[in-house]
């Protein structure tokens, strides 16, 4: 039985990070991924292949819109297996560059499943054990099936199938209103599918503000996406070639029939078949293995990253937390806990919806008192001109010295743009910090510069500055 200082159970963003960081510290260190194909989520099913469609999809659409800015384009739509074709190449070289570097040695790669035979031992696939002193659970999540009547005697669609989609479907009924059900449902209707987008809660994107999911609601009725919110899904079963969903909405029973179904209701974590109750890790009613702020489960000497303990499923957290896990079990010094009040997110729709530090809501709920401004993007001179006037720039901010607390901008280029402030509000800066920098005219960046302007105005320095 071979033994080893560090064991990544998983070789995706955040085992692969951990292991790169503990092997760098000198320590003896393997990685165990039972995946067909070596890259992770975010590479293979995930980041990656999603936004080289989205970007496909927006330039289809740019070229459809083309008389809106004076041009005469007769006619633009998908070449559907040279996207596809696109997309393959382009996911193969991400995934050749991630397997060159899990097997370049520096550390040993298993390629199998794994459980935890007690709190120190795996047991791999082909019987082969493997002994650490601390481990790294990183094994992601995968598509949730929830108990919806019908759902799982009906075939549905996962994201895998949307983005690994060759032909161009006639109709699609999406479940969902979250991230993943957002982008691919516009991704399906600029390809040329009709479109229906049932969702369960008032408005989609739920844990974004109102205001936020309101401007992306029309947006997407605006473009032709059937969008139905506040439903109840009462059954769901097979109609000749394709479904139909039954559900209420503002207080009548409705059908909707579609060639295929999306299963886009979220993800949950992949911990199932790791035998943690023979390890002793705990995890929550959904699965999640909890951790404390170093990342420690349950059992100290077992750490867990990324998607399989959240609280949030993005890249770059789950890097950070696998670093950060790396660091502590070796007693790496001077290391500080993952940030969340520098919590960066963003929605790859158009227009993108892209948020960083502490939601509004949470201020609200926490009693804290700031100073808020926001300006639209249809009286922006610059969105203006490239006929993107969906949506504004919002800055949070407290009202003594003006310190950032937060921002959420929805409008084109909303993933760029939520980046002036990341070093600002790293910084602890202020807006008159932000202020005294140069902004270019005319540029999208800009527009940050008025709910700054607006901010500046009310703040009450005790200095008199």
């Amino acid at each position: 039985m071979k033994t080893f200082d560090f064991i990544a159970i998983g070789g995706g963003s955040a085992g692969f990070n951990a292991a790169r960081v503990a092997a760098a510290l000198g320590k003896r260190v393997a990685i165990v991924d039972g995946a067909k194909t070596l890259g992770g989520l975010c590479i293979l099913r995930g980041c990656m292949p999603s936004k080289t469609l989205l970007y496909s999809a927006e330039r289809l659409h740019q070229a459809q819109q083309g008389r809106a800015f004076g041009l005469k384009i007769p006619r633009a739509a998908a070449d559907i297996a040279a996207l596809h074709a696109r997309k393959i190449r382009i996911i193969g070289d991400f995934a050749a560059h991630r397997a060159g570097q899990l097997t370049a040695g520096r550390f040993d790669l298993y390629r199998q499943p794994a459980r935890f035979l007690d709190a120190h031992t795996l047991e791999l696939g082909d019987g082969t054990r493997l002994r650490g002193s601390r481990f790294l659970i990183a094994t992601g999540s995968k598509v949730s099936v929830p108990p919806l009547p019908g759902l799982s005697d009906t075939a549905f669609w996962t994201s895998d199938d949307v983005l690994d989609l060759d032909f161009v479907p006639e109709s699609v009924i999406v479940l969902g209103g979250g991230i993943v059900a957002c982008e691919l449902s516009q991704f399906l209707k600029r390809i040329g599918a009709r479109v229906v987008l049932i969702q369960r809660s008032t408005h989609i994107l739920r844990d974004h503000s109102p205001e936020a999911s309101a401007v992306l609601q029309q947006a997407f009725r605006d473009e032709g996406i059937e969008l139905l919110t506040g439903t109840r899904i009462r059954r769901i079963a097979r109609h000749g070639r394709g479904i139909a969903v039954d559900f209420e909405c503002n207080g009548r029973t409705l059908t909707r029939r579609a060639r295929f179904l999306f299963n886009a209701l979220g993800r949950e974590p992949n911990t199932a078949d790791l035998g943690l109750g023979a390890a002793g890790v705990t995890t929550s009613n959904a699965g999640r293995v909890v951790v404390n702020r170093w990342q420690q489960s349950s059992q100290k000497h077992i750490y867990a990253a990324g998607d399989v303990c959240g609280p949030h499923d993005i890249v770059h957290l789950a890097i950070a937390q696998g670093e950060l896990a790396a660091r502590h079990a070796f007693g790496v010094r001077r290391i500080k806990p993952v940030d969340y009040s520098l919590l960066l997110n963003v929605v790859f729709t158009e227009p993108q919806l892209a948020t960083i530090g502490v939601p509004e809501q949470d201020l609200q709920a926490q009693g804290v008192r700031y100073l808020s401004a926001s300006y639209p993007f249809n009286d922006h001179g610059k969105s203006i001109l490239m006929e993107a006037n969906y949506g504004y720039v919002k800055v949070l901010a407290e009202p003594v010295r003006g310190r950032i607390l937060g921002a959420e901008i929805v409008g084109i280029d909303a993933g760029e743009l939520i980046h002036c402030f990341s070093g600002p509000l790293a910084m602890r800066a202020t807006v008159l910090d932000l202020l005294r920098a140069p902004w270019y005219h005319p540029t999208l960046a800009e527009i940050i510069t008025y709910p700054l302007e607006s901010i500046a105005e009310q703040v009450k320095p005790r200095d008199g500055r």
